[in-house]
């Protein structure tokens, strides 16, 4: 059932939609505006305005000045994008959580298609797939967020079994906007995003469906992830894009040892240790170097084939 967008909203959210802000003034309007215009009025909008030096913070007073469902906060320093999700899930007064890229767009109804199959199998959080469009002068990408074919809307999935599976079926996905999630759930694990690195959505998920038993999938697209000029994915790859998935290991694995997951997370490593230095072999050699003496240092090169090993090196 829809909810009408002229009442005024319930003492608590239902969603707590987090929209960190870095420089994306020509997209706001379309996607916060994505966001206001969701089927499901009882949400909160919090919006972290990372030190802009567009036009953001103009764009984004405009728009809360006709919506009094926006929560803003403006960083007079860079702090990053985990920071800045961070300080909102503190803000966070929601039953769940959806983190949204700001220049994103969402289909009017995806929230409430969430939270209805949230709340009807009492999930701690639920998938589901996205599309990918290009700006202009922006060449068409191979990147694929449909990963929701295998499995049943009417299944309850535990998390580290979906993982693996996942995993083996190459279905994983990192992001964290294909994916709505209990606010209790992650105050539970103390989950929170680490601060200072790039890939962070890497660490935050792993560490998600391996504390989940109650995860479910829908089986529709309900996002359309725009890729644009200038944006962290379409930078040039650099030594700082495979020292910080080492960092990502590095966690992963004293989570592992402590709790018990070591398995899985050297299925994970060779999982993604691979296409990273694939994709890394456009390094200087002398970062080549560098980034193998900290695999070689943390035993991380038995993760690695021998052909994308040779590759990275000779290519």
């Amino acid at each position: 059932m829809r909810r009408k967008c002229n009442r005024l909203m319930s003492t608590a959210p239902l969603i707590s939609v987090i929209i960190p802000v870095y420089n994306t003034a020509p997209y706001l309007y379309e996607s916060i505006g994505s966001i206001m215009n969701q089927t499901l009025y009882d949400i909160e909008i919090i919006v972290i305005n990372d030190c802009s030096t567009d036009e953001s913070d103009a764009i984004i007073c405009s728009m809360m000045a006709n919506d009094k469902r926006i929560i803003y906060k403006k960083f007079e320093i860079n702090r990053g994008l985990s920071i800045a999700r961070n300080e909102a899930l503190k803000l966070a007064k929601g039953k769940y959580v959806y983190f949204m890229d700001s220049d994103d767009v969402i289909l009017h109804d995806a929230l409430e298609k969430c939270y209805s199959l949230c709340e009807k199998n009492n999930l701690d959080f639920v998938f589901f797939d996205g599309d990918v469009f290009c700006d202009k002068g922006i060449p068409s990408l191979s990147w694929n967020y449909q990963r929701t074919e295998q499995y049943d809307e009417n299944t309850i999935y535990e998390g580290e079994e979906l993982f693996k599976d996942m995993l083996n079926t190459y279905a994983h996905r990192s992001v964290v906007w294909l994916m709505l999630i209990s606010r209790t759930h992650l105050e539970r694990l103390s989950l929170s995003f680490y601060p200072g690195i790039i890939h962070e959505d890497e660490l935050f998920t792993a560490l998600l469906y391996l504390q989940t038993s109650r995860i479910g999938c829908l089986k529709q697209s309900l996002i359309k992830h725009r890729v644009r000029n200038n944006s962290i994915m379409t930078k040039r790859y650099s030594i700082r894009n495979v020292s910080c998935y080492i960092t990502i290991l590095d966690e992963l694995f004293a989570f592992a040892h402590t709790y018990g997951h070591v398995g899985i997370v050297r299925k994970y490593a060779r999982y993604t240790l691979n296409p990273v230095f694939e994709t890394a072999k456009v390094l200087p050699y002398k970062d080549k170097v560098k980034v193998l003496y900290q695999c070689l240092r943390r035993g991380y090169l038995r993760y690695l084939s021998v052909k994308t090993l040779l590759k990275f090196l000779f290519k």
